[in-house]
């Protein structure tokens, strides 16, 4: 299925002609102090081009429509000092990021954006209340050139990924803009592992091929093949994933037929870096040492034909160079999540070869290289909130603010102090105990019987701030914030599991597809258990530890589990929790999560951060 060249807005072309004038002295000079490598002295055509031409790679990942500055720990990064300390900073949003990329490009005729997936899907009400179309406006506006999908892309299913590529006003909700017409992306969003259940064929573009005056770099893009396990059924019905080593070598192959020889792949899967520092050396105290998970796996396994990955899904920071199958260094690169990094990328690209010269590859950050010759250079940048904000994103900002305001700043309930939840940065955190809590409630109302409240960590997108984000003052939490938090639209369904399938349940966070990368359950009040982190697998939960209300889990008894949809469909690698009898379908969870925050505070008496104690963790 081949995929056309996506022609350049003219706006942009003109933006780039006038960057590429800017710098084109600079880039010469600095062309000429570079030392010539055998065979790449010398012109190349009549035209007496270099040989080599630098392309600039701009990327990010894990967007997640936060087109505003994340709030609390969900909006800053953690930057190593050099005397050995950590320091965090305020970063991220659209008006900070486009300024970033803006910026980068000047001085670069040859540059590049990319993305590796999730700019859209669990995003925070401004853009969610809209299915996402701000964000995808944005990213027009920054000038994206190509994306791969993630796994949140499927959230509202196959149908509606399509109408964020080709428009048209949503199916339901209509146009959100009296008198305009949602004009869809005019980036390419790739899933050559994504086919048609029936046809067999790609649902989108598999690869797309960035061409600029004679220079030519091949995007592939792919998820992260576990996709139906991690999203609601609904969403991925009808669609079947491939695994991402078989599918990116069968479309390079594909490429390099075609001429195009240096190729780039966007992939959203990724790894765990061994420091939560966005500029710490990943090549310590050898390439890729730095970081594991499963990209480390695929990277191996990817063909010596791709140059560079992009990567993402795992919402960390890193730089590094993990050796292809035949030896070579080559560039693995995330930039966090919501806009708070980008990674900036030199490309040195051979116009003889076509391709990428990788005899060296240099982390910008590390400065570590391999042997002599020009390098492939990467590093994150922070994307600070101290620069100029681009006018263009605060007026894009602003227009559906005004829209979402109705809505987004509704007093929803009180609390006495910021309540950690994405960012708590421990295996129990407070807002999760909360969430689970307003499940319980809901599950009560429902029906009296209930005993008890699972909730998912990945469904807890940010966290509670006490300090206020608009007019609305400090520890008021609006229908906006709760949106933030937990914008999936799941609803809160009851189901029966034996004691034995609710131990079984809590021993899958840890084991099976967990085991690598642990999913801890958030608990509601009364269930305790301990956790020891120095054994392995289904061992690592303590059996006898399994409490509810200071009893002993019975595995013969029954009990009645509130949990979200997703989980109740065995999402997240827990199966045993999808195997629930006598399905009650409640509220959905923000109405849950709202409704309990409305009974149990006031502004006199605002809800305190719960202890985060019912897990005890040994580690």
């Amino acid at each position: 299925m081949p995929a056309t060249p996506q022609p350049r807005r003219p706006r942009r072309r003109a933006a780039r002609v006038l960057a590429a004038a800017a710098g084109l002295a600079t880039l010469g000079a600095l062309a000429a102090a570079l030392p010539a490598s055998a065979g790449q002295e010398g012109a190349a055509g009549a035209a007496g081009k270099k040989r080599t031409v630098d392309v600039q790679l701009l990327s990010f990942n894990d967007f997640h429509g936060n087109l505003q500055p994340p709030a609390g720990s969900s909006g800053q990064v953690t930057e190593k000092q050099a005397d050995g300390t950590e320091k965090k900073i305020d970063a991220g949003g659209a008006e900070y990021l486009a300024t970033s990329l803006r910026t980068a490009r000047k001085g670069n005729p040859y540059s590049v954006t990319a993305a590796a997936g999730d700019l859209i899907g669990a995003s925070p009400l401004l853009s969610g209340l809209f299915h996402d179309e701000p964000t995808v406006e944005a990213m027009n506006k920054l000038d994206l050139d190509v994306t791969s999908v993630g796994n949140h892309e499927f959230d509202e299913g196959a149908k509606e990924l399509a109408r964020m590529q080709k428009g048209g006003c949503h199916p339901k909700d209509g146009c959100f803009e009296k008198g305009k017409k949602f004009k869809g992306a005019d980036y390419p969003y790739l899933a050559a592992n994504v086919t048609d259940e029936k046809t067999g064929k790609p649902i989108l573009k598999p690869y797309w091929v960035w061409k600029h005056k004679g220079v030519k770099v091949g995007f592939i893009g792919v998820t992260l093949e576990g996709t139906p396990d991690i999203v609601s059924a609904d969403g991925v019905k009808g669609l079947k994933f491939h695994d991402e080593i078989e599918t990116v070598n069968k479309y390079a192959k594909i490429l390099d037929k075609q001429g195009v020889k240096s190729i780039v792949t966007l992939i959203h899967e990724g790894g765990a870096p061994a420091s939560q520092s966005y500029n710490y050396d990943c090549d310590a105290p050898g390439a890729g040492d730095g970081i594991s998970g499963p990209i480390t796996t695929i990277a191996k396994g990817i063909t010596p034909k791709v140059d560079a990955m992009v990567t993402g899904h795992t919402h960390s920071a890193y730089v590094c160079t993990i050796p292809d199958p035949a030896g070579k260094p080559r560039m693995v690169t995330s930039a966090s999540s919501f806009g708070k990094l980008y990674t900036d990328t030199t490309l040195t690209y051979d116009r003889k070869t076509k391709d990428i010269v990788r005899t060296s590859v240099k982390s910008g950050k590390s400065g570590k290289s391999g042997e002599s010759g020009k390098a492939v250079k990467s590093a994150n940048h922070v994307v600070s909130r101290e620069q100029a904000k681009a006018p263009d994103m605060t007026s894009l900002i602003s227009r559906w603010d005004k829209l979402a305001a109705p809505v987004a700043n509704e007093p929803v309930g009180f609390i006495s102090a910021d309540i950690p939840g994405r960012g708590a940065g421990a295996l129990e955190a407070p807002l999760g105990d909360l969430i689970a809590d307003a499940q319980l409630a809901h599950g009560k109302s429902l029906d009296p019987e209930t005993d008890l409240a699972l909730m998912n960590p990945g469904g807890i997108r940010s966290d509670l701030v006490h300090k206020a984000s608009g007019s609305e003052g400090d520890g008021v939490v609006t229908y906006g914030e709760g949106f933030t938090v937990q914008p999936f639209s799941n609803t809160v369904n009851l189901v029966d599991l034996t004691g034995a399938q609710l131990i079984t349940g809590l021993k899958q966070q840890v084991s099976g597809s967990n085991e690598a990368s642990p999913k801890i359950l958030q608990v509601s009040d009364g269930l305790t258990y301990t956790l020891d982190m120095t054994k392995s697998g289904a061992d690592r939960v303590v059996t006898d530890s399994i409490k509810l209300g200071g009893k002993a889990i019975d595995p013969a008894a029954t009990y009645r589990v509130a949990m979200n949809a997703f989980l109740a469909g065995g999402g997240d690698g827990f199966a045993e929790l999808g195997k629930g009898q006598k399905p009650l379908v409640g509220s959905d969870d923000l109405k849950a999560f709202n409704d309990y925050l409305t009974a149990n505070s006031s502004a006199d008496k605002p809800i305190a951060p719960p202890k985060a104690d019912r897990i005890t963790v040994v580690k």
